[in-house]
């Protein structure tokens, strides 16, 4: 049971290296100015000691044995001290203040930005969250303006959100949570159990975006102000990570605004400006109750639909980060490493090349299977940069139940051949197949495949369609033999127990491991269980992952405290910084 706060940590998140680098110099500065100041003072009272030694060594020597000339000899040794003290004073006064100029021009070098402008690429139409369909509305909301009962981190693991702890009682069908005290919306309204019970009961009854995600729910009150309990008609292993998203949102039950353009949360950021295609301007909220405040008191997001046009606003610094940036793109800053800083997260993304179970011809699993030896991933990866990784089955590596299956269906030209040739199929006598798929995706993928597939007896036929067309031919009538798509929705593995599905699979032991999953009373069960019933699927080549994709993200050196883990479907954006360089 977790009980610690802090939700959203981000554990793979940019670090402060180059902030760290900038402080050192300061300290440097500082303390060069400050041994200086021990080795020679221009304090009055310093010099008046001195001058009083050499006196006294004058009385000294005038009741001893030495006369005038000794007297004088010594006088002169003193004088020579004396200048030799003024000349060191006078050096380690110019140290110093040198010493301090130098520690101001690091003060300026260190400058941290009352703004952070963040490049994105897809734009929400508007903001009603509860309504509106769009990964682009849980990235800019969710965790910045909005927070939920729990939330996710960068690992996408629950933790604590609004509520800092809870139980579920012995058969998984009662949820107790513990909320927060003292926590406020961005309007000055108070947070409790109420606004809880009200937003949840509100998705379901008015049937608002993934209320279906909260499967077997039976009811949530309010205990009391600090607690709320939520029953189940049967066990739900996904309930918590669903609390997560969109359903286990919290909404101020008294406020009134239209949530299509503003919004009204309890999150470390409050809406500033929302300009539809454009760009979102995001405002520290002084009503903040947690422990996550914003570092940086104004972020800015800009939407770039042109990859070219949002790598020039890096380079030209109209942004500080951009996210995400093709590997190809991002090579120039790869090799400018003195300004900017490219790295790659992990994400719940799949490429997935679905093949008609149901097909005429690919019905047949030897012509599923000769596809899968005969991909060859590391090339396809290597293409785009080499940032994604290989994956091998139905399940990504942040999702619960992921194992590495990338050994059932290795690169294998030779095996492949001897399938088709079963089959029917040659080299000589090729198979004919449709790869049908949206235009989103380019045509680089399809034209490689087709490469790929020819010399084992396929002759792919691809043909890149608008994405509406897509949906209807494939998605609706499921009119295909081949089809790609990247789905990046996390805990996603229902599809696979899904007949209706546009990938006409149907396995029921996938679907008795998946609901025994489902109705397990502990995450390593419900884990095991998953895992069993992917690499079912992942046998069965119903589809071929070609890569899991990974994010990556290039930023000017000073940005700290950005996500890089999962940042296109969620993007806590308070522990972001940048200490500008100097001249900015």
């Amino acid at each position: 049971m977790p009980t610690n706060q802090g939700a959203y940590g981000e554990n793979n998140a940019t670090d402060a290296t180059d902030n760290k680098t900038t402080g050192t110099n300061e300290n440097e500065a500082i303390n060069v100015a400050g041994g200086s100041a021990k080795a020679a003072s221009t304090d009055e009272t310093l010099n008046a000691h001195v001058k009083g030694v050499s006196g006294g060594k004058a009385g000294h020597g005038s009741g001893g044995n030495g006369g005038k000339t000794g007297n004088s000899k010594k006088k002169g040794w003193i004088w020579v001290i004396v200048a030799a003290v003024v000349v060191v004073a006078l050096i380690a006064a110019f140290v110093l203040i040198r010493g301090n100029q130098k520690a101001s021009d690091g003060m300026v070098k260190a400058h941290k930005a009352e703004t952070v402008t963040i490049g994105l690429k897809l734009a929400p139409t508007n903001l009603d969250i509860r309504n509106q369909s769009g990964s682009s509305l849980d990235q800019v909301l969710v965790g910045n303006v909005y927070e939920g009962i729990v939330a996710r981190d960068s690992e996408n693991k629950v933790v604590p959100g609004l509520a800092k702890s809870w139980e579920k009682n012995a058969d998984g069908t009662s949820y107790t949570f513990h909320l927060n005290h003292g926590m406020a919306f961005s309007n000055g309204d108070k947070l409790d159990a109420d606004d809880v019970a009200w937003s949840i009961n509100e998705l379901v009854a008015k049937h608002y975006h993934d209320s279906e995600a909260l499967m077997n729910f039976k009811s949530v009150t309010a205990v009391d102000a600090d607690t709320v309990r939520l029953d189940l008609s049967a066990p739900y292993a996904n309930l918590l990570w669903e609390l997560a998203c969109r359903p286990g949102l919290v909404f101020d039950r008294d406020a009134h605004y239209d949530m299509k353009t503003q919004a009204v949360g309890s999150g470390p950021y409050t809406l500033a400006k929302f300009v539809p295609n454009d760009s979102i301007t995001l405002k520290a909220n002084p009503h903040y109750w947690g422990a996550n405040k914003a570092k940086t008191p104004t972020v800015v997001l800009r939407y770039f639909g042109d990859d070219n046009a949002a790598v020039n606003a890096l380079k030209s610094g109209d942004v500080e980060v951009l996210a995400p940036v093709t590997e190809n793109l991002a090579e120039p800053f790869v090799r400018d490493s003195e300004h900017y800083r490219v790295a790659a997260g992990d994400d719940t993304d799949k490429y997935v090349l679905a093949m008609n179970s149901k097909g005429a011809k690919t019905s047949d699993v030897r012509v599923r299977q000769a596809i899968r030896y005969a991909i060859d991933h590391k090339q396809l990866i290597a293409s785009r940069g080499g940032a994604d990784k290989a994956l091998g089955g139905p399940i990504s590596s942040l999702d619960p139940g992921y194992e590495d299956l990338t050994g059932l269906y290795p690169h294998n030209v030779g095996k492949a051949k001897e399938l088709m040739k079963e089959a029917g199929f040659t080299p000589d006598r090729p198979l004919e197949l449709r790869l049908t798929y949206a235009n989103t995706y380019g045509t680089e993928l399809g034209d490689q495949l087709r490469s790929q597939l020819k010399p084992i007896g396929i002759d792919l036929k691809v043909n890149v369609v608008e994405f509406s067309t897509w949906l209807q031919d494939v998605l609706k009538n499921k009119d295909y033999d081949l089809s790609l798509v990247d789905h990046n929705e996390s805990h996603d593995f229902s599809q696979w127990v899904n007949d209706q599905y546009y990938y006409n699979y149907s396995n029921q032991k996938v679907k008795d491991y998946y609901n025994q999953a489902m109705a397990a009373s502990s995450d390593s069960g419900c884990d095991a269980l998953l895992a069993r019933a992917a690499r079912l699927v992942s046998q069965d080549a119903p589809a071929d992952w070609l890569f899991n994709y990974r994010i990556t993200t290039a930023m000017e050196k000073g940005v700290s405290g950005f996500p890089l883990n999962l940042n296109q479907t969620l993007l806590p954006l308070y522990n972001v910084r940048y200490m500008t360089p100097a001249g900015r």
